[in-house]
């Protein structure tokens, strides 16, 4: 019979890291403790990073968000805008063509419209979060409870 492994991880902490997008270190979850924490990608830190990768049922690398992915979100939120002139300026933007302005910077002009971005993008994040966390068999406490529901 298999054992749940109860184990608390800071959802903040852990979306933060996910979202740190600096390439100068490498963040991890601790599965036994729920510690998340960061390791320098330096030579002086490659025998630790070693250790980690040798301990990995233990240690989980969080992957990085990418660049590619945060473009995907925009473009979906771009897709869904009813407004002309933002969508032009927005698409403008996510061209790179000049002159343009960071996406965040634009939509601080339009609230509504920076509302459902945000809404849009912590969807996105907090599922891809949560796709990562059971690909290696950790579960949030919604996902236990409703499979419980179900058996």
């Amino acid at each position: 019979m298999a054992t749940i492994h109860s184990v608390e991880i800071s959802w903040e902490d852990l979306l933060g890291a996910f979202t740190s997008g600096q390439l100068d270190k490498a963040n991890y979850l601790d599965r036994l403790t729920g510690e998340i924490f960061s390791v320098p990608s330096t030579p002086d830190s490659n025998e630790v990073r070693q250790q980690l990768k040798d301990n990995g049922e233990r240690f989980l690398e969080i992957p990085p968000f990418d660049y590619r992915s945060e473009r995907q979100i925009v473009a979906e939120f771009v897709a869904q805008i009813s407004d002309h002139d933002l969508k032009k300026l927005l698409q403008t933007s996510l061209a790179g063509r000049k002159p343009f302005g960071k996406i965040e910077d634009i939509l601080s002009f339009y609230p509504d419209e920076e509302d459902r971005y945000t809404i849009l993008k912590d969807q996105y994040l907090s599922n891809r979060l949560k796709t990562w966390l059971e690909e290696n068999n950790l579960f949030t406490a919604n996902t236990v409870l409703q499979g419980a529901k179900h058996a």
